[in-house]
């Protein structure tokens, strides 16, 4: 697979639409083009204690950030008709349709690709598990800033670029 956007979300609290946060990785003929890191003003604006101890994030980071309309203006052009890949895509893929949703934003129904399912097929039992971490560094990278939305992302292009074939 040589085209293709991945893409990440941290969320603010157990709400899917509470995206605070999105990394995404632009691939065209399978390099990286892009990297497109944005905070978000989550709706709802709160954030539980779990979240902020996975991400590091808090209302005072994103207090100023633009809502998730104004985000996705801008981010969307760059992604045009690409496939979305995500690890475990149904986390990012139902947080970008509960926001969309929250919103009343058209969905545009974007092709999703998991590449924890690509994982699972590609090297079954031969991991301990398949945590986005883990894969990564038996792909070959380094995740350094894990649920970093933009590191995430990136490891997850590394990840799609290695296993998931067309």
């Amino acid at each position: 697979m040589n085209n293709f956007a991945a893409i990440d979300f941290e969320t603010a609290n157990r709400e899917p639409s509470s995206v605070c946060s999105v990394g995404i990785v632009i691939v065209k003929d399978g390099k990286i083009q892009e990297r497109l890191y944005r905070l978000i003003h989550p709706i709802p604006n709160y954030y539980s204690y779990w979240n902020t101890k996975i991400h590091g994030l808090t209302a005072v980071d994103t207090a100023q950030s633009p809502a998730f309309p104004e985000v996705w203006a801008e981010i969307a052009p760059h992604i045009g008709d690409l496939p979305l890949v995500a690890h475990n895509s149904p986390f990012d893929e139902g947080c970008l349709k509960a926001v969309f949703q929250k919103y009343e934003m058209d969905y545009p129904n974007y092709t999703f690709l998991c590449t924890c399912r690509a994982s699972r097929r590609v090297f079954g039992k031969k991991l301990p598990n398949h945590q986005l971490q883990t894969v990564a560094a038996h792909c070959g990278y380094d995740l350094r800033q894990h649920h970093h939305a933009l590191a995430d992302a990136e490891a997850c292009a590394w990840i799609a670029l290695q296993i998931i074939n067309p």
